[in-house]
């Protein structure tokens, strides 16, 4: 698969660059959160990165005011496994060089099912942001070395947290896995409760 840039104009439609923020105390403390080198561990709130100058910073400017969570996904990853999509942007920000999968929720068919091979990867560079939209299909990173990857996740406060509600099993609402979270799994990536509408290959960078 061909790995282009965030700097490409082939992103745009998925994201914007995040300009203005300072990042540095952030990126030094993710040094300090678990890289798994044989996993990937998602944690949606971290205190110590929200309590940053640049955690203010975007629950303000990023967000405009509303309650944030500042997490992070790291591990070691080279497979799509899912798509997954939110009701609101999500703001990625890599430690070290990462690649993102990424698609468009325009391109669902029948409201659950998405054929991978409209599947797009991009390179985001060490100490870059990106703003990646709403409809912007994605799920965790894929590592673009031997090292693995770190990379701070931003969203509204309490997405992908677990659910206080019963579930619909019609339409949108059986793709719901976690608050503010609508998932699309690939049938060879085994994930438990996970509606399986990814239809092509499961791809592999």
């Amino acid at each position: 698969m061909k790995i282009q840039k965030v700097t490409d104009a082939a992103f745009a439609p998925y994201g914007k660059i995040l300009e203005g923020y300072h990042f540095e105390e952030l990126l030094e403390k993710m040094v300090d959160t678990p890289l798994p080198m044989d996993d990937v561990v998602y944690v949606p709130s971290e205190t110590t990165l929200e309590q940053t100058k640049a955690g203010k910073e975007l629950e303000v400017q990023g967000y405009g005011g509303l309650p944030i969570q500042v997490g992070y996904c790291n591990g070691n990853n080279h497979q799509l496994n899912a798509v997954e999509y939110h009701r609101s942007s999500e703001l990625d920000i890599a430690v070290n060089d990462l690649i993102l999968l990424l698609g468009k929720q325009q391109d669902i068919e029948n409201g659950d099912t998405y054929d991978t091979a409209n599947i797009e990867a991009f390179l985001l560079p060490a100490g870059v942001g990106v703003e990646l939209y709403a409809t912007t299909l994605h799920y965790a990173p894929c590592s673009a070395g031997k090292e693995g990857f770190r990379c701070v996740i931003v969203l509204p406060k309490d997405t992908n947290t677990d659910l206080t509600f019963a579930l619909g099993t019609e339409g949108e609402d059986k793709l719901i896995t976690a608050k503010n979270k609508w998932l699309i799994a690939h049938p060879e990536a085994g994930i438990e409760g996970a509606y399986c509408g990814l239809k092509g290959e499961n791809i592999t960078i």
